[in-house]
């Protein structure tokens, strides 16, 4: 039942015209923490699609630093004006400890990993797919951008380098933390 409620919520969301990322007050969607690695006018969407068994994310970004290598992770609180407002990487199985390093459970399996390489434009498009569902009362709320790719061993599992921007999700605008 509860798949089939959050497949019907999906279905319902619209996907939002892409964010611009500017620097942080109070009821923007994407912040830049660091204009020189995401720059002010930068723009990203987030897409959502399920059959109601797995979950596809896409990402969608622009006016990023041309050939620069991102991570990109859904986290579970919404962006603030500190970047650790968003809080740790949603994790379909939480790991009982935070922050979560242990490849177990920091793993693209587990999280949303969405890395990418910007183009000669400074754009990208990812796509990625889950075996999951995003539980009903546990949704993502913003997507990081992190100034690094996901590292993968233990003790740096779901490490990405600093946090250097961040986009509220549909379901989770204006529900963030450090509003």
């Amino acid at each position: 039942m509860l798949t089939s409620v959050l497949s019907a919520v999906l279905a319902l969301v619209p996907i939002p015209a892409p964010a611009t990322f500017q620097t942080w007050k109070p009821g923007v969607q994407a912040v830049t923490y660091d204009p020189a690695v995401v720059p002010v006018g930068a723009t990203a969407q987030v897409a959502f699609s399920s059959t109601g068994q797995n979950l596809w994310v896409e990402l969608e970004v622009t006016g990023l630093v041309p050939g620069h290598a991102y991570g990109a992770h859904m986290h579970v609180a919404g962006c603030g004006r500190d970047p650790k407002a968003a809080g740790p990487h949603y994790q379909h199985r939480p790991d009982p400890v935070s922050p979560s390093v242990d490849p177990a459970y920091a793993n693209p399996a587990n999280e949303i990993w969405l890395d990418f390489t910007a183009d000669a434009r400074g754009a990208a498009t990812v796509r990625h797919e889950q075996q999951w569902m995003f539980a009903d009362d546990r949704l993502p709320k913003s997507l990081v951008l992190h100034a690094e790719t996901t590292r993968t061993g233990p003790g740096v599992a779901g490490m990405a380098g600093a946090r250097v921007g961040c986009l509220d999700l549909p379901f989770g605008y204006g529900t963030g933390g450090g509003r």
